[in-house]
């Protein structure tokens, strides 16, 4: 598949949600995620399950290193699951070699962006994860995560919305994200994204993955430059080419499926060994 495909099939996709209420729409964003989906990879244990009073979906791999990593999945903090992020979440741990707790968080309208930090949060202090995980919205998340956290462990972050999101610090309009969908999502959900751009970095070690058709591109490459210049090992990749939201198709599109594995590898070797309880 080339990215013009993917976009065109995926636009239309997204598309026939705005008929849906946000809960209406959910299933149909998870349909549509899972056109794109690799198969499972092989010899994987998949299920689903409870944390901390809070759903999870489990992809533990048969050879399966010590230490657990928590992913939280995009989708504008209104749409979004387990299952539309469930290949992504499934590659990452096949790549890892570790079990990835994927985090099925609650949802705008319904709860407010606390709450849903405090699902992230609570699955993780259940898990001890050796790394955060997130894309998108699930990237804001992860970094708030870090943010409240003395020690936060290496975090991956793909194309997360940094800053405060305005008309000033958005990049041009790409296909699949339009500057109009980023300012709606930030008025949707305004605690989830600070009025001032970040000046510290979320923590010591991260690893960030962002498409060059995305408006929100130039704010995250701004603030890993101050992430830097604060003294944080950054370890950036920028995929060609490629819009919002590929990630779903990165085994289709091989630019997207080199950059992802490229990711996969550097958060690998960031990754500790795992916390022990006191």
């Amino acid at each position: 598949m080339n990215i013009d495909t993917f976009i065109q099939r995926f636009a239309t996709g997204l598309d026939e949600l705005g008929a849906f209420t946000p809960a209406a729409a959910r299933p149909h964003y998870d349909a549509l995620c899972a056109v794109f989906a690799p198969a499972d990879p092989p010899d994987m244990a998949i299920s689903d399950d409870g944390m901390a009073g809070v759903a999870v979906r489990r992809f533990t791999p048969r050879a399966c290193l010590p230490g657990r990593v928590l992913f939280v999945h995009g989708g504008g903090f209104t749409i979004g699951s387990v299952r539309s992020h469930h290949g992504i979440a499934a590659s990452l741990a096949e790549q890892l070699g570790r079990e990835v707790i994927s985090v099925d968080y609650r949802l705008v309208p319904e709860v407010d962006y606390a709450s849903m930090l405090d699902d992230c949060q609570s699955v993780s202090e259940a898990i001890a994860p050796v790394a955060w995980v997130g894309d998108s919205a699930g990237g804001r998340l992860v970094m708030d995560l870090a943010y409240h956290c003395a020690a936060p462990p290496a975090l991956g972050l793909i194309y997360p919305p940094v800053g405060g999101l305005d008309a000033s610090t958005l990049g041009p309009d790409a296909p699949l994200l339009s500057r109009n969908d980023v300012l709606s999502i930030a008025r949707s959900c305004p605690a989830a994204l600070p009025g001032a751009a970040e000046s510290q970095p979320p923590g010591p070690h991260s690893v960030v993955l962002s498409v060059e058709h995305d408006p929100l591109t130039p704010a995250l490459e701004a603030a890993i430059q101050r992430w830097r210049d604060a003294g944080a090992v950054v370890d950036y990749r920028c995929a060609s080419g490629m819009v919002h939201g590929a990630l779903h198709a990165h085994a289709l599109l091989p630019e997207m499926q080199n950059a992802w594995q490229d990711f996969c590898q550097a958060l690998k070797r960031h990754l500790s060994p795992p916390r022990r309880h006191s």
